[in-house]
């Protein structure tokens, strides 16, 4: 009799551990499903007339939803490749959408629509093309913008400057990059003023570290008779770099110049920012990791940074048993960047057998 309650104690036991197993594969697979780019509040209008059709601008939504996505995730020369995507293949890389709001206000018909586009089919599309998307990641960085009059050795910061007053008069919603523009500071001004012979050796972190950005772009604008010099030092991730033009002539009063002027170089920005987090879907490493199943709650948080990991293609449960899941993952990336990744949340592996088991 002992050993027969015994016998249903160890049955009650595997069942629950079973039972637990199966929820970790549930959870996995709608977590490796909801790997998605979600484009919010996309905003389109349309006469409501007798040729008013809502399914062709609900289309209309999804085009633009698309175009926004691939302005956030491509470099501008990499743009032109994807746009003349057809709609019917555009529908087929919508893992759902679905309508905030609608309402007609003098005879137009207003939509405003959330579209969410399947990560992997999205890849798949670029690499056909032979395309590389980059992480869509945003970035708050210290901006700080100064013209030089060369001729008569006097400088235009701040309220003086036509860059400072309108450089984030426009915000596109797929630009990644968003610029704090500095107080206006009279020591500031003073301390930058004594180095106008030796701004473009300066390093300026004097100013910056005021307001604790290690993120910062300083565009320094030489403007004489002959012409304008533009030099940017870029800092982003203790990365620096320097990206140097010149223009003939440019009249920063003239607002039509002054938007041109600004958009181009946002465009810089954008893709110098882009280019340091180029995924390179054409690189799969495939791993094999052990993890102890025994806490769901750990389990569940382990899976849960998996499906944020942008590099990572795809994630699931090979096997499992009562002790451990053993998953399969896709990795676009080197060995050394997924060690990288999983240790900023503590993850660290040991490797028996080609399986990387979670210490």
């Amino acid at each position: 009799m002992k050993s027969f309650t015994k016998f249903i104690k160890l049955n009650n036991l595997y069942l629950f551990f079973l039972f637990f197993a199966l929820l970790n594969v549930f959870f996995s697979t709608e977590k490796s499903d909801a790997k998605t780019f979600l484009i919010n509040e996309i905003e389109v209008f349309s006469p409501y007339n007798n040729d008013f059709n809502k399914n062709e601008i609900i289309n209309q939504s999804f085009l633009k939803a698309f175009n926004q996505l691939i302005l956030s995730t491509l470099l501008s020369s990499d743009v032109t490749k994807i746009t003349n995507t057809s709609i019917i293949q555009i529908k087929s890389l919508i893992e759902t959408f679905s309508i905030i709001e609608e309402k007609f206000i003098d005879e137009i018909y207003y939509l405003t629509m959330d579209v969410s586009f399947n990560k992997k089919k999205y890849f798949n599309l670029l690499e056909s093309k032979n395309v590389f998307p980059s992480l869509l990641i945003k970035k708050n960085l210290m901006f700080i913008p100064i013209i030089v009059l060369e001729d008569t050795d006097q400088i235009l910061l701040y309220s003086e400057n036509q860059l400072f007053k309108f450089w984030n008069f426009k915000k596109p919603k797929y630009h990644l990059l968003n610029y704090i523009l500095p107080d206006e500071d009279i020591e500031d001004f003073n301390l930058i003023n004594r180095n106008i012979k030796n701004l473009e050796n300066y390093n300026f972190r004097d100013i910056t570290k005021k307001y604790n950005y290690n993120n910062y772009i300083i565009m320094i604008i030489f403007k004489n008779n002959l012409g304008v010099r533009v030099l940017n030092k870029i800092v982003f991730d203790e990365n620096k770099n320097i990206k140097n033009f010149k223009f003939k002539n440019i009249n920063f009063n003239n607002l039509n110049n002054l938007d041109k002027f600004i958009e181009n170089q946002k465009i810089v920005f954008e893709d110098y920012w882009k280019s340091q987090n180029l995924i390179n879907t054409s690189l799969k490493l495939n791993l094999t990791i052990a993890v102890e199943n025994i806490n769901n709650i750990n389990i569940n948080q382990f899976e849960d940074y998996l499906s944020k990991i942008e590099l990572i293609y795809n994630f699931n449960i090979f096997k499992f048993d009562n002790k451990k899941n053993v998953y399969k993952i896709i990795f676009n990336g080197t060995r050394e960047k997924f060690l990288e990744i999983m240790k900023r949340k503590n993850y660290n592996f040991q490797i028996k057998n080609k399986v990387w088991v979670l210490e």
